[in-house]
């Protein structure tokens, strides 16, 4: 049911009456309700912040107590031997005994002490090497790699807290120990053992009083039990073992050491009380001494506030509320009388006829103003109404003007052969020509208000990823040869160009992206250079298996001529001799220009071509040149053994000839489904503003294109230069097979 629907029939002054005073209940309650519920939280902020910080000081407290005793025990142990020592060696130097006699002894006294349960003194030189130890199979062990040992060799003397886990044990426990330095020996006498056994060192009275002191609310205060139940420090309970007394119940006690830290709220009645109450504790454990400390409080004690501030809210409410109805009828008289009198008037208007739209204004006060304004109102919605008609006759010849232009412009885009896709400057597509559709599959209605990433293969994002930033720039991205994915799963050559299209006040709107399809001419210089190869291996194997075999049977014939001259004519000899050596020099050029023509034919495979091109590189430029190659790779692909062999090769001459580098390490390898092939030198790099379009670097990246490899080239002035090629493992395999 509506309450608002039962006086919407009543006088203002009423209405007014009825919402002011919900609307002031509603106030009021939900600002005590929020005043109420933030003084509690702030409340129970500040009983456990007190807690917190209560049990913290206690919990630093005890442990600074243990560690003090701890370093005091140790440190008065090694200090007592370090005396023994000194009163033996007295003894020695006075003549009594013999350096030997008296290290032996010192070695007894200090190996019979045992300190606590599992405790003992060791003793190990200035470097870290066992002297003594109660097992003797660690004798002469050095141990100077450990940490705390390094740290011991650092000091001399003084304390060290360090953890150490002994063969079988779980995990690593704490453990400390005192050093004290005898140097006529060069011994560090060490007393050490675990924390945990120096519990009973703890003396409770030396913080007895300071956690019995404090206290929070009227009744709280802090205690101290182990983990058997056994209380510490209480006030009234101290030596009381809670899970065996019956009085108590041990419940909220297990879940406490279940916890071992945190808070818990639950019932307790302390022997002398009425009733149980609820209390609030917090407590933290420490583990070396199985000890729970904990800090409690009863809520009522600090929740008492509470009640005063609720009974003062309700005061303060019924007070206002008085207050406020005789105040909501004045204030409403001074609202209706005026707009009684107002409609009087109207009513009188109405009455007598109305000749136009205007109200006779009769007052000045905010009644005759909303008069005015009624009647400028109206004058002005009848100019407004003129000039909208006005506008939206405007807005319609431009929107037909605009209409017009698209269709214009949409019209020149389907008629334009090259793909062409346009994106918002989110990056999705708004329009794409038909010639994008045909070239890669991907139709409008599919791809409308969605992205493009699967057009892009994974291989070209960086490039794609540059271009884009180029473009959101405002500049022009320039024609770049890249590959693109079809719907079909088929990669397509081609040419990208963008750039950005604005609005009326150049703000950007987004992108239009050309490609052109590139993949025949791709094909045919593909073709074009597996004919020029395969001209190159029939050239060079006319030289190798032609001409070599002619020039090595005159030279023959020559020798031959030689020895029939030699009897005859001397003169003739020494010129049979001249023929030898220019065909012998003809037929060493002759096999340099074969292996020149096609290295990768004669050296069967790339990697032993490689392998020669490493060994030429040592032996003709004096640099460190090594080839890096898994047994495992196979390319049977000879266009991609023949472009790999020059990409290395050219790569190399730019390292020496313009890096001047002096290693070179080329390798070859397989990750995942990918073929890797790197060229990595030690010279000076270059500089990517002035030598990245270089012949050499062009002629690497057009032959990287014509077998489908994704090339990167990387300089830095302390690293050198890095040249990688990647390509997928199909593309080793025969494309004949």
């Amino acid at each position: 049911m509506n309450p608002f629907g039962l006086i919407k029939n009543f006088p203002i002054r009423y209405k007014l009456l009825f919402i002011y005073s919900f609307c002031f209940l509603v106030i009021v309650s939900l600002s005590s309700l929020i005043i109420y519920f933030i003084v509690k939280q702030n409340v129970e902020k500040n009983i456990e912040s007190e807690l917190k910080n209560s049990t913290s000081a206690i919990l630093n407290n005890v442990k600074t107590a243990v560690s003090v005793s701890i370093k005091n025990r140790l440190r008065g142990v090694a200090e007592k031997n370090f005396d023994i020592i000194q009163h033996l060696y007295d003894q020695q130097k006075a003549g009594k005994t013999s350096p030997a006699e008296t290290k032996a002894l010192a070695a007894e006294i200090i190996l019979c002490q045992k300190i606590g349960i599992s405790g003992y003194i060791c003793i190990l030189d200035g470097k870290g090497r066992v002297l003594k130890h109660p097992k003797k199979s660690l004798e002469g062990l050095d141990i100077s790699d450990y940490r705390f040992v390094q740290e011991m060799i650092a000091k001399k003397n003084g304390y060290i807290e360090y953890f150490w886990k002994n063969p079988g044990d779980e995990f690593a426990r704490p453990k400390a120990l005192y050093i004290s330095y005898f140097e006529p020996w060069d011994w560090m006498i060490t007393v050490s053992s675990y924390r945990k056994e120096f519990s009973k060192l703890v003396d409770i009275n030396d913080f007895k009083e300071s956690i019995l002191s404090l206290q929070f609310g009227k009744t709280g205060y802090s205690y101290i039990m182990d983990t058997r139940g056994n209380v510490i420090i209480h006030p009234e309970l101290t030596g009381v073992n809670v899970f065996e007394d019956k009085r108590f119940p041990d419940k909220f006690f297990r879940k406490m050491l279940e916890k071992k830290s945190g808070k818990l709220i639950y019932s307790w009645k302390n022997p002398g009380d009425e009733k149980h109450r609820k209390k609030l504790v917090i407590f933290n454990y420490i583990p070396e001494y199985e000890w729970i400390v904990a800090s409690s409080s009863y809520l009522d004690e600090f929740y008492s506030p509470l009640g005063t501030i609720k009974n003062f809210i309700i005061l303060v409410g019924v007070v206002a509320l008085i207050i406020f109805i005789p105040v909501t009828f004045i204030l409403s008289s001074t609202i209706t009388k005026p707009l009684q009198s107002l409609m009087t008037r109207f009513n009188q208007d109405i009455a007598g006829g109305f000749s136009n739209r205007g109200v006779k204004m009769e007052s000045t006060d905010e009644v005759g103003e909303l008069t005015f304004y009624y009647n400028s109102f109206m004058d002005k919605l009848a100019t407004y109404d003129k000039e909208l008609l006005t506008e939206i006759q405007d807005r319609r010849q431009a929107q037909e003007a605009l209409k017009e232009s698209e269709e214009k412009y949409r019209s020149v885009m389907e008629a334009v052969p090259d793909p062409i896709v346009v994106y918002d400057m989110e990056g999705m597509v708004s329009y794409m020509n038909p010639a994008f559709t045909k070239v890669f599959g991907y139709t409008l209605e599919d791809s409308l208000g969605k992205t493009m990433d699967h057009f892009v293969p994974k291989a070209h994002w960086k490039e794609t990823m540059e271009g884009i930033g180029t473009i959101l720039k405002g500049k022009i991205l320039p024609r770049v040869e890249t590959k693109r994915m079809a719907k079909n799963g088929q990669l397509i050559d081609v040419t990208t160009r963008g750039s950005v299209y604005r609005d009326k006040n150049g703000n950007p709107l987004g992108s239009v992206i050309t490609h052109r399809d590139v993949s025949g001419v791709k094909r045919l210089e593909k073709a074009i250079m597996e004919t020029g190869e395969k001209e190159r291996q029939t050239i060079g194997n006319d030289l190798h298996d032609d001409l070599c075999p002619h020039l090595i049977g005159i030279e023959g014939l020559t020798k031959v001529l030689k020895k029939k001259a030699e009897g005859q004519s001397p003169a003739a000899a020494r010129l049979s001799d001249q023929i030898t050596e220019l065909i012998k020099e003809a037929i060493s050029k002759t096999r340099r220009l074969a292996r020149g023509l096609c290295p990768v034919y004669y050296n069967h495979g790339l990697v032993a071509s490689l392998e020669d091109l490493v060994t030429n590189t040592r032996i003709l430029h004096q640099v460190d040149c090594r080839l890096k190659a898994d047994d495992k790779i196979e390319i049977k692909n000879h266009m991609v053994t023949i472009n790999l062999y020059h990409i290395a090769g050219e790569a190399v001459r730019n390292a020496i000839r313009h890096g001047q580098a002096t290693a070179i390490v080329i390798s070859l390898g397989i990750q995942d489904d990918q073929f890797s092939f790197h060229i990595q030198d030690n010279g000076k790099g270059m500089d990517p503003e002035t030598d990245h379009n270089g012949m050499g670097l062009r002629i690497i990246n057009y032959r990287a294109k014509i077998v489908g490899a994704s090339l990167m080239i990387s300089s830095d002035k302390k690293q050198g230069t890095r040249v990688k090629l990647t390509m997928p493992l199909a593309a080793l395999t025969d494309p004949t097979a």
